[in-house]
């Protein structure tokens, strides 16, 4: 039985991680870093860059105009003995010693209202929820870990401390529950869960709030209270791995997914169709792939189904390159340019932008391929 079979199956007999059972109790998606779609290297992170940049799932997130920048890329620098093979490393390149009061930098990780509703929140019996992670940082001191209520603008937030500079430590805070607010049951963010990087005054003289949930406005003083600065010196870095959520009140081991299970829920998010980055074969794309044509040379349309069902209708990310793609036919035209319109979250169409380099036959179909360095197609539907 393949690994998705065997993990429904299971699911079948035990129940869902978050309702009680073994399977899918943690909550975050890639918490042990193993899936890196974008790349597993991205540089000059910072200076206004939000967004997701290599790992999947998690996103950098600042405010304010800072000048400091990270380089962040998936490491093999990780706890020894624990089965990990990866881990999340923000390398500090440009240091800002002394930061701005509105300077404000974490990592997040956002989550759908429709995955955790069995948290109960907002009723008399919320659960409490339990995050544990591996983390290794040169600064020592003290970090913030941050859980975000989306929906009714509300949070609670911890205070751990990396006691040893360049060790691998494990931490583990459980967040109290909250009979206020239930989450929105969709497939839009409800829940942020975050690690603090750095943070101004603006966002730090205050203190934490371990024992209750706050509303965000009037009380940013404590949303990154006491954490230090990881961009003061470029010799300054921070790792994690190793990161669950999940109801109760105390930590279990690190739930190991299997690597195309893990993938597949990565995808729902981002996926890549064709990725021809560099030079060799051209690329065809697959994934039921089918072109047919208008009553012209210049209308042509491509249907793409996605691999993986996508959380919402994606939008295309993709480079422009002059001639990038081509139709396998009698003829060979070449595209210019392509946009794209969803269909639903399982495909999309394509079209090109301008006149084909030469003609094709109305109602033929044709082989679409990236057929130029950069000529590739991603699409994402990230919260």
């Amino acid at each position: 039985m393949g690994t998705i079979t065997q993990a429904i199956a299971n699911n079948l007999t035990t129940g869902l991680g978050g309702a009680g059972g073994v399977n899918f109790r943690n909550i975050i998606i890639n918490g042990d870093m193993s899936i890196a779609q974008r790349g597993t290297s991205a540089t000059g992170i910072g200076n206004e860059d939000t967004g997701y940049h290599t790992l999947d799932r998690w996103k950098f997130f600042e405010a304010d105009s800072p000048s400091y920048e990270f380089t962040m890329s998936q490491s093999t620098d990780v706890p020894t003995g624990q089965g990990f093979a990866t881990s999340l490393k923000m390398d500090c390149t440009t240091a800002e010693a002394t930061l701005a009061a509105a300077d404000l930098s974490f990592l997040e990780h956002y989550i759908e209202g429709q995955n955790v509703q069995y948290l109960k929140k907002g009723t008399a019996n919320a659960e409490y929820v339990t995050a544990s992670f591996w983390v290794k940082s040169t600064k020592t001191g003290t970090f913030i870990v941050e859980l975000i209520d989306l929906d009714n603008s509300r949070f609670t937030n911890f205070n751990y401390t990396v006691d040893v500079s360049d060790t691998w430590e494990k931490k583990t805070v459980s967040f109290v529950p909250d009979t206020t607010g239930t989450l929105d049951n969709n497939n839009a963010a409800s829940l942020c869960f975050r690690f603090g990087l750095l943070a101004g005054t603006t966002f730090s003289s205050g203190s934490p709030s371990p024992t209750t949930w706050l509303a965000n406005s009037g009380n940013n003083s404590k949303r990154a209270a006491n954490q230090v600065n990881i961009a003061d010196n470029t010799a300054n870095n921070f790792l994690i791995t190793g990161i669950q959520l999940e109801a109760g009140t105390s930590a279990s081991d690190f739930e190991f997914l299997p690597v195309d299970v893990n993938l597949a829920r990565c995808q729902r998010y981002y996926q890549i169709i064709a990725d021809r980055t560099s030079t060799g074969d051209r690329m065809a794309i697959t994934c039921g792939a089918a072109i047919v044509t208008g009553s012209g040379a210049s209308v042509v349309y491509a249907a793409i189904q996605f691999p993986t069902p996508m959380r919402a209708s994606a939008t295309m990310l993709s480079t422009t390159v002059t001639n990038g793609y081509r139709l396998l036919g009698d003829t060979e035209p070449k595209f210019n340019v392509m946009s794209a319109s969803p269909i639903t979250n399982r495909g999309a169409r394509l079209s090109n932008g301008g006149t084909l380099s030469s003609t094709v036959t109305s109602g033929k179909s044709y082989l679409l391929e990236c057929e130029l360095n950069g000529s590739n197609l991603m699409f994402s539907s990230e919260l």
